[in-house]
């Protein structure tokens, strides 16, 4: 069992930005955790070469939740890579099938009238670029017992559906967005639009029970140091 972390750089407003998706090998499987922006497939490609792996290797990608930077390049994979199989939780399941509206699409549509008129047309172009995903069918429902090494623990609060990942072999969390790394602490990630914050300081509560030695986090990287105290510090303010 291995676990690669992925840097992928992206210009956000003039500057630079990372998502930190990650690589799970078994003796079997080549997964991917989480995919990106659409348009990111070239990225995820050439980061992937830093370990000598490449797409077409991979046998399944895994996505935490539906939020656009972690599903958006999942169509252009899939279709590139039709014996790839997809993963997530059931109910996460349904948002990246198009069976249910993105909760993200609900929330944006459900702010806008709120939303100052100089930061309108910024919140419009997210709108469109949520309608505009593709839905992906899911091939394999995530829970607990999914598989003996790779426990896909439910993590609700960023979205209803949202699943971190733990390996128990290597004590390592993958926490997708159960929370983030900013300024060198763990926070809420984008606390001001988690769906469910009382659910969220519970799914930290809840992963932070088991033996953790490494924390890779989409939004931050990874971390291996003053584990506890970083929740601590975290917890403290809720």
């Amino acid at each position: 069992m291995q676990v690669f972390e992925l840097t992928i750089p992206y210009a956000w407003k003039g500057q630079t930005q990372y998502i930190h998706p990650v690589l799970i090998e078994t003796p079997d499987n080549l997964f991917l955790v989480d995919g990106g922006y659409a348009g990111f497939m070239p990225l995820i490609a050439e980061a992937m070469t830093t370990y000598d792996r490449t797409l077409d290797q991979l046998t399944g990608i895994i996505i935490t939740h539906h939020d656009i930077d972690h599903c958006g390049a999942l169509a252009e994979i899939k279709e590139a890579f039709p014996h790839i199989k997809v993963y997530a939780s059931w109910l996460e399941a349904l948002y990246l099938s198009g069976k249910r509206k993105s909760q993200r699409l609900h929330q944006i549509q459900s702010l806008l009238p709120s939303i100052p008129k100089e930061e309108r047309a910024e919140a419009l172009a997210f709108q469109a670029k949520l309608e505009s995903m593709k839905p992906v069918a899911v091939d394999v429902y995530l829970d607990e017992t999914w598989h003996a090494d790779i426990w896909a623990i439910p993590t609700p609060g960023h979205t209803l559906g949202h699943i971190s990942l733990y390996i128990p072999s290597l004590k390592t969390l993958i926490a997708a967005d159960a929370f983030v790394i900013e300024d060198n602490r763990f926070e809420i990630a984008n606390i001001q639009y988690t769906l469910d914050l009382p659910n969220a300081i519970a799914s930290i509560h809840k992963i932070r029970q088991f033996p953790i030695e490494k924390v890779i986090c989409y939004h931050g990287g990874t971390v291996t140091e003053n584990l506890e105290q970083r929740f601590d510090e975290l917890l403290t303010f809720f």
